[in-house]
């Protein structure tokens, strides 16, 4: 069929739908068309703006082969309590067959503060694992080969010192640095711009990320140095066009930042990898893969010069969307995740972890992280989904939507770009007030029913308290102390003042890469409050400003 008659027959279905709206009024706040054709197509070239998986511009996937020859790392995040609390649950998970491990730590961690000090008071191992030094990450990795298993740990702002510590583990158990795989999160700039675990001005944490891509370059290869994160983007209420936008001009500010200390980027860029959202909106959110992709892959090649088609891919981890979990009817969770699960797959992600069906309430207990893990096992195993690689190619709306994300998010990068890059976006507010101004639109449109949450805003029913929760108990706190008192008083002190005045003393040299002295400071056991302690005297905190 010609565009011509198709467009008459677009026509006659638009009177048709005259007709049938009348009797069947449609619901608010679609934010698609009602139809998709090939005459939404029109004008886009296969080969540049599609082509094969595995080939530029990977708008179909980074691998030839995608899932067909191997699934995605099925990862569960996880940490809580004691370090031999966590390690007990990754031995649990590796043995019901996880494939990776993502680890949490608990707020004091987040930021760099020991267990013992008082502003962790009442925050120790509840939302993660406690670690105050490199004897919590011996316990935490006990008995776990870390040459065999992939781990990704959620960190930010101490990443640098966490990263030493797990180093550190695997040499004292005759593992080298080349053979350790895994990722870092690394990103500061979605801190301060969406989740808030920062401690550094800009600066000198940009000077921390770029500090780690040159260490990992030559002595850690196959480790991804940093996650840059949409994920906590979209938890805190962006659209699918912003995630994937604000999160690539972060990613192109460390690019930026990386070039400026003196890398080439074929040395970094190929261990750069992204975390996406998992949302609801099932199709979208496959069009948000496929264009975030394509963005990346251009910007890299034409913006950058990148070389190695390594650097073109993004590669990247996917998580469900906490913000989506219900405390209400948490059994429609389960649903929730599945379906979110399903999106990233036929998005083509290289990792995926599931929320757990009690999130909304506390952390997960063991069983409903089986059947979190469960999750993608079942999609991977019998859904089908995994045995095409792109199988919602071709179809008309998800083309279109991928073009159209990708139009929004290019708009929103040239946006930043005009501002100054993506440092001076957050410093000026631009990044928050689009993300909350995003949240508003989406909470008010739940406050007058035009969005419906299934068991929140409509189909309620009487509920129990839900018994059998996991709460982690407050003695957790004052066992980590006496931990901390023990390894204080057996260390060599000596050692560990010589390791930080040395630290001291390179944070103020910006020409010294500080990964290998905070290495060297962990292998004293400094701990991490002491280390980023130092850090904090010469760096100072960023102090975030109000956005009106």
């Amino acid at each position: 069929m010609d565009n011509e008659s198709l467009k008459l027959k677009v026509a006659e279905y638009t009177a048709k739908v005259e007709k049938a709206s009348a009797k069947f009024p449609e619901r608010k706040n679609l934010e698609y068309n009602r139809l998709y054709t090939p005459l939404d197509l029109e004008g886009q070239d296969y080969e540049k703006d599609l082509g094969v998986p595995g080939s530029y511009p990977f708008t179909r996937g980074v691998q030839p082969t995608m899932y067909r020859g191997r699934f995605w790392t099925m990862r569960m995040y996880a940490g809580f309590s004691t370090a031999e609390e966590s390690n007990k649950r990754y031995r649990y998970l590796l043995e019901s067959g996880g494939t990776g491990l993502s680890c949490a730590f608990d707020l004091p961690t987040q930021i760099g503060y020991d267990s013992d000090d008082i502003i962790s008071e009442g925050e120790v191992g509840k939302v993660g694992v406690a670690i105050d030094s490199l004897a919590d990450m011996e316990i935490l990795f006990d008995q776990i080969d870390l040459a065999k298993v992939s781990t990704s740990m959620t960190i930010n702002a101490p990443a640098s010192v966490l990263l030493a510590m797990y180093i550190a583990v695997a040499e004292k158990n005759g593992i080298g640095p080349e053979k350790l795989n895994g990722t870092i999160q690394n990103d500061i700039l979605k801190e301060y711009a969406a989740r808030g675990t920062y401690i550094f001005p800009p600066k000198p944490s940009m000077r921390l990320i770029t500090n780690i891509f040159e260490y990992c370059s030559k002595n850690v290869p196959n480790w991804n140095t940093i996650s840059i994160s949409g994920y906590h983007i979209r938890e805190a209420g962006s659209t699918a066009a912003q995630e994937i936008a604000f999160t690539i001009a972060d990613g192109i500010a460390y690019c930026e930042a990386a070039i400026k200390a003196g890398l080439d980027v074929d040395a970094f860029a190929g261990r750069l990898s992204f975390f996406w959202n998992a949302h609801n909106n099932v199709l979208e959110e496959v069009a948000k893969f496929r264009a975030s992709r394509r963005v990346w892959a251009k910007i890299m090649k034409e913006r950058f010069g990148a070389k190695n088609p390594k650097s073109w891919m993004l590669r990247v981890h996917t998580q469900t969307a906490g913000s989506m979990l219900t405390a209400q009817q948490p059994d429609n969770n389960v649903v929730r995740v599945a379906l979110q699960t399903a999106a990233a797959v036929m998005g083509g992600t290289q990792s995926l972890h599931t929320n757990s069906k009690d999130e909304a309430l506390a952390l997960p207990t063991e069983a409903s992280v089986r059947v979190a893990l469960r999750t993608q096992q079942i999609v991977a195993y019998e859904s089908g989904l995994a045995d095409v690689v792109d199988p919602l190619a071709g179809s008309y709306y998800v083309e279109a939507m991928t073009n159209q994300i990708e139009a929004e998010a290019l708009k929103y990068i040239q946006k930043i770009d005009d501002i100054g890059g993506a440092v001076v976006a957050i410093e000026e507010g631009y990044i928050q007030r689009e993300i909350q101004d995003s949240a508003y639109k989406w909470q008010k449109e739940v406050e007058n029913n035009d969005r419906v949450i299934v068991g929140v805003n409509k189909f309620q029913i009487e509920e129990k308290p839900v018994e059998g929760l996991l709460r982690v108990d407050a003695s957790v706190g004052e066992l980590q102390k006496k931990k901390l008192a023990d390894l204080r008083a057996k260390r060599d002190n000596a050692a560990v003042t010589a390791a930080l005045a040395k630290l001291e003393a390179a944070c103020g040299d910006d020409s010294v890469n500080l990964m290998p002295i905070i290495l060297e400071a962990v292998k004293t056991y400094a701990t991490l409050g002491e280390i980023c302690g130092v850090m904090r005297k010469v760096f100072g905190e960023y102090q975030a400003h109000a956005t009106l």
